[in-house]
């Protein structure tokens, strides 16, 4: 048992939980309201458990998980997959947009610069991967989809 985890283990883990659960609202096309709704909370709760809140109640977490057809399981520590970190390292603090082609052609509407967060450039990627000519995606960008990907969840979704 880890009773001894330092708060930032914490808030990092109810951060990530919270970043898949709203790449998974995302990904099914469910508005905040909606989802608030059928989890009977409010919006405002929701962006909390979206932004990784550890204060909000664990029956609002679960709620809103059954709301977009995900299920809370326990896992054991040592059973557990261990995150990549060479593909997390491998993230740049900015992801430019001259240097990925496939991230510059579906961030067409992104106006005034010329690099993006690492979770701008996933939710693009996300929302538009349908329209990715993968074709013109060299090897850097294949491995950053990969990494976005594993840090920021998507749905089960390999872009």
């Amino acid at each position: 048992m880890s009773a001894d985890m330092p708060p930032s283990d914490i808030a990092a883990r109810a951060a990530r939980l919270g970043s898949k659960i709203r790449a998974r609202r995302k990904a099914l096309r469910v508005s905040t309201t909606v989802t608030a709704e059928a989890s009977s909370i409010s919006r405002v709760t929701l962006h909390r458990i979206e932004r990784g809140e550890p204060s909000v109640s664990m029956a609002a977490y679960l709620r809103v998980l059954a709301a977009l057809g995900l299920e809370f399981e326990l896992i054991e520590a040592a059973n557990a997959e261990k995150p990549d970190l060479q593909a997390q390292a491998s993230i740049p603090v900015r992801v430019s947009l001259v240097t990925y082609p496939v991230l510059k052609s579906l961030a067409w509407q992104v106006q005034g610069t010329d690099s993006l967060s690492p979770q701008e450039a996933w939710d693009i990627y996300e929302r538009n991967w349908r329209h990715a000519d993968l074709d013109k995606a060299l090897p850097d960008e294949l491995a950053l989809m990969e990494a976005l990907r594993q840090v920021f969840g998507g749905g089960g979704r390999n872009v």
